[in-house]
């Protein structure tokens, strides 16, 4: 594998109200990283009405996004990339406010992207020994990153982990279309585009504040198994509707052949055509087909997608390659 070139290296962290949090996971950063030339920090205020802007000028930060109003973590993190392209970085890190990731680990972090292995990295955290985590959480979590890997055909053993490293390249191709998350979609979405993606195992912090994404485990779930269908069927739509349509249409296909059997059987001797099993068969089986002509619909839509995609893609490296020369 061919050793990437790193010039910039920017940090990124996306905030709502993290006054109180803030200044502790900025104080741990580094502003050296080996192999890297030059290391930039950069936060997103997603509607902050708190001192989150100032306690982070303060610290030393070098770019700040503002987005006035909330628009939620999702938004704020491809804001965070918009902006990273658009200063010349050559590797973004993306890590929280609350300090939850170890910043030490950076390096281990950004190592595979360098040795020119994978363009994307997601730390693994030490799930079983995070002591904040229920079981239920930590059963959870590990179940919810298989239903990913099996999603997406990448080996991710963390997927809900905001840890990770993007290099400039992949960071181009990532869309968000969720207003929830980033974690999930993108890791699909990069197993989806074929973009070398990887985890290393980090460490983690200790506990300063609750989470602000998971309200509660049930609105948890519920939107992280809607953002995995949504993006899964935005990508293949084709697999996913000729599955679905298989089961209405093999259970038209038993109704009708017992229809048949039934009606060949009896039909001399009672005069029975059994007509309500023929309907249920006759609708089961328009019901798959439908079904499957929604999958090639979608499919062809998807090519367009594609297509649109790789000129969005042509567009923004023309515009970040020339902003990257004038950084």
């Amino acid at each position: 594998m061919m050793r990437a070139f790193v010039k910039k290296l920017i940090i990124q962290i996306p905030c709502h109200n993290e006054e109180g949090t803030l200044a502790i996971a900025l104080a741990a950063l580094p502003r050296e990283v080996p192999g890297v030339d030059k290391v930039e920090w950069l936060i997103i205020a997603d509607g902050c009405t708190d001192r989150t802007i100032e306690v982070a000028r303060a610290n030393g930060v070098d770019h700040v996004v503002d987005l006035g109003a909330h628009q939620g973590l999702a938004r704020g993190f491809m804001a965070g990339l918009d902006a990273g392209l658009r200063a010349g970085a050559d590797i973004i890190v993306n890590t929280d406010a609350d300090n939850q990731y170890n910043a030490d680990d950076i390096p281990k972090l950004i190592a595979p992207i360098v040795k020119g292995e994978a363009q994307i990295v997601v730390g693994a955290r030490p799930i079983a020994e995070i002591a904040h985590f229920s079981p239920l959480k930590k059963v959870l979590q590990k179940f919810g990153s298989w239903v990913v890997r099996t999603a997406s055909g990448t080996e991710v053993l963390d997927a809900p982990s905001g840890f990770r490293a993007i290099s400039r390249s992949a960071a181009m191709q990532l869309n968000v279309f969720s207003e929830y998350s980033y974690t999930l979609e993108t890791i699909i979405q990069a197993g989806q585009k074929n973009i070398p993606i990887t985890s290393v195992p980090i460490r983690t912090n200790g506990y300063l504040r609750p989470s602000r994404l998971m309200k509660s485990m049930r609105s948890y779930i519920q939107r992280s198994v809607l953002t995995i269908l949504r993006i899964f069927i935005t990508y293949r739509p084709l697999y996913f509707f000729l599955w679905l349509g298989a089961v209405p249409f093999a259970a038209g296909t038993l109704l009708g052949a017992r229809w048949m059997w039934l009606f060949f059987a009896e039909f001399s001797e009672s005069g029975r055509t059994h007509l309500p099993s023929l309907i249920a068969s006759a609708v089961c089986v328009l019901t798959g087909v439908l079904l499957w002509v929604l999958g090639l619909v979608g499919d062809l839509i998807a090519v367009n997608r594609k297509l649109l995609e790789d000129i969005q893609l042509r567009t923004k490296r023309i515009e970040y390659e020339r902003r990257k020369d004038n950084a």
